[in-house]
């Protein structure tokens, strides 16, 4: 029996051994994997999200500011159209329409 559990306790360390063995080596690959990505992105022309977020800010910002000025622009034009249609036939481009 003692030597049933001597084999046993033998197994039993060699397995813990192993399986040490295989985390160590799969911590290994992983880092070596992780540095080779590392390189491949570096030689890659990316921006980091840093970069990326300051560039969609002001992409946000220039839209708000061309909506501000397509509404500005359609006022203007709105009262442009008013003033002409007030203009009296008779008035002459460039004349300013009689007193009412």
């Amino acid at each position: 029996m003692q030597t049933q559990n001597r084999l046993l306790d033998d197994l039993a360390r060699l397995t813990t051994s192993a399986l040490g063995t295989l985390k160590d080596a799969r911590a290994e690959v992983e880092a070596r994997v992780r540095e080779q990505i590392e390189r491949g992105l570096a030689r890659m022309d990316l921006v980091t999200r840093e970069e990326f977020e300051v560039v969609k800010a002001m992409a946000a910002k220039a839209r708000a500011e061309n909506e501000a000025l397509r509404e500005r622009l359609a006022a203007l034009e709105k009262r442009v159209r008013r003033r002409k249609k007030r203009r009296t036939p008779a008035a002459a481009p460039g004349e300013t329409p009689a007193a009412s």
